[in-house]
């Protein structure tokens, strides 16, 4: 008898196994619980000490703020954010393996103070009405969209003075930046750049 798995080829491959990682929340209310990711390509997590510096530049302005999570992945950053006492974060991340995950993150830590669209960050800064206290920027590296970023939100309407733009970028990378985002603090680990920006005169040229 002919074997038939031979026949059908499709039938003697393994099923794809979704890669899971893992991630903890530095500080706040939710300090020291650990959560899941998909990997899926692009997606790395803000190392533990890197958030633990911008959470540190950002401990007197977290509170209360509204924060966008552009590209966020895994969520760490927003989650943080929220686990650090902001008002209400907005999540945005293409991938709907990512975003899946990170919908069972919050229902697990039962926040009801976020929002998530499985959707384009680049479409979604230029179809959003709303103000934000807070821009976190964690764009998939050496694809060339950083500098699309930073172009779209110079001109958005809806960001306003006093708005405060993380950006995490891999080192090396020469970035055009706006001369009224007024550059706050900024640092390196290993090869990540990361710094802290916020917008001042928005009609300065």
């Amino acid at each position: 008898m002919a074997n038939r798995n031979k026949l059908n080829p499709a039938k003697n491959k393994k099923p794809t196994r979704t890669k899971k990682g893992g991630f903890r929340i530095i500080g706040g209310q939710w300090k020291g619980r650990k959560l899941s990711f998909i990997e899926v390509e692009g997606l790395r997590p803000s190392l533990d000490r890197v958030r633990e510096t911008l959470f540190n530049w950002l401990q007197a302005d977290i509170h209360d703020t509204k924060v966008l999570d552009l590209f966020a992945g895994s969520g760490a950053l927003g989650i943080e954010a929220l686990s650090r006492g902001a008002d209400w974060v907005q999540f945005v991340e293409l991938n709907s393996k990512a975003a899946g995950q990170l919908a069972n993150n919050l229902e697990l830590l039962g926040t009801k103070q976020s929002s998530l669209i499985t959707g384009d960050a680049l479409k979604y800064i230029s179809n959003n009405q709303y103000e934000f206290d807070l821009v976190l920027l964690d764009p998939p590296f050496h694809k060339g969209i950083a500098q699309k970023v930073i172009d779209l939100l110079t001109t958005a309407k809806w960001l306003k003075p006093e708005t405060l733009i993380y950006l995490e970028t891999e080192q090396g990378l020469e970035l055009e930046i706006p001369k009224h985002w007024q550059l706050l603090k900024d640092k390196k680990a290993g090869q990540l750049l990361y710094k802290l920006f916020q917008v001042s005169n928005l009609n300065a040229a």
